[in-house]
């Protein structure tokens, strides 16, 4: 429960700044190749590619009606997949790279790739507007469980479209999970099933090209909101520990002794992970005014990461998503770690 609300608080938090930002938007300008950016320990950004999901070769056509399991302990019964509309960035991420983008008529301000710039923005996260998402007419919705505010989720569903809840992920073990529960959902399993095996498969490579070290790297996982004055230090359960530990690094909050999923940072608890490296989502660091302002931040230079600048940065829409492009969310991890070791 407590994961859920902070989860929740997060992504409100996430969406405001996206907002003030003007990311979502509708621009379509990505960060990287799987939105991530890299910077060097100098502070200097690389260019990289844009920001895009790679749909399925073949796309399937939806075999409806189906019955699924909803999250939320319901049953749904889906008889059209031709108006779709995803309440996180995530699920949208999901959809489009199944094939079936076409059929999505809005999005959430958190589905910032390139195929969903165009669409209208109808639900900022936890802040969803049920009257915009009615408006559309949609023949099926797709929410997380940490969807919100409940009345809305509730004035949706008794306006009589199918909603069908799915968990949040945590860790790389939810990505095929995931894949299979939206694709169920859409009358499309056997694309899923194509989806979550080409995923791992290159998951699976990203890991195999991992330098051996006798020493991993410590990354502390930073959540910064220099905008909203939020301050946090990841813990075991910020869910990017799978990230890291896949990534052959160390969470530093976690092996420090932190169980949540976060706590405010102080320069005690930094003292004590000793990060050699800190990883913060792009937009974040972009508002506490990049690397300069990072390190003003109480306790971060004085880390070992701190002193050398080592910063490691992947976009907000893409980071935690634990879904189809989660191996180019590792390959950058890899590379920003490793340097031309881990290419």
């Amino acid at each position: 429960m407590r994961r859920t609300r902070l989860a929740g608080a997060l992504t409100a938090v996430l969406a405001l700044a996206l907002t003030a930002t003007g990311c979502g938007s509708g621009s379509g300008s990505g960060e990287g190749s799987g939105g991530s950016s890299v910077t060097s320990p100098g502070g200097a950004a690389q260019s990289a590619a844009p920001d895009r999901v790679e749909p399925l070769a073949a796309s399937a056509a939806p075999r409806l009606p189906v019955t699924v399991p909803s999250a939320d302990g319901r049953t749904v019964t889906v008889t059209s997949a031709e108006r779709i509309v995803p309440l996180s960035g995530s699920l949208s991420e999901i959809v489009f790279t199944l094939g079936l983008g076409e059929r999505v008529v809005a999005r959430d301000i958190t589905a910032t790739f390139e195929q969903a710039a165009d669409l209208p923005v109808v639900t900022r996260a936890h802040d969803v507007s049920a009257e915009g998402v009615l408006s559309l007419r949609p023949t099926l919705v797709l929410a997380e469980s940490t969807t919100g505010p409940a009345e809305a989720v509730a004035q949706i569903r008794d306006a009589g479209v199918p909603l069908v809840v799915v968990e949040p992920a945590g860790a790389l073990a939810d990505v095929g999970t995931r894949i299979d529960a939206v694709a169920a959902a859409l009358g499309v399993p056997d694309a899923g099933s194509a989806l979550g095996k080409r995923t791992e498969e290159r998951i699976d490579a990203v890991r195999k090209g991992i330098p051996a070290r006798e020493e991993k790297p410590r990354v502390a996982f930073l959540y910064v909101r220099g905008s909203a004055a939020v301050y946090l230090l990841g813990g075991a359960e910020s869910g990017a520990s799978s990230l890291l530990e896949a990534a052959g690094a160390v969470d530093a909050g976690k092996e420090s002794g932190l169980t949540e999923d976060f706590t405010p940072i102080t320069s005690e608890a930094l003292a004590k992970a000793a990060p050699d490296a800190i990883l913060v989502m792009s937009k974040g660091l972009a508002s506490v005014g990049g690397i300069d302002g990072l390190v003003k931040v109480p306790g971060v230079a004085e880390t070992p990461a701190g002193a050398d600048r080592r910063v490691v940065t992947v976009d907000d829409g893409v980071l935690l998503n634990y879904g189809p492009r989660t191996d180019q969310v590792l390959t950058s991890l890899v590379g920003q770690l490793y340097g031309e070791e881990g290419a």
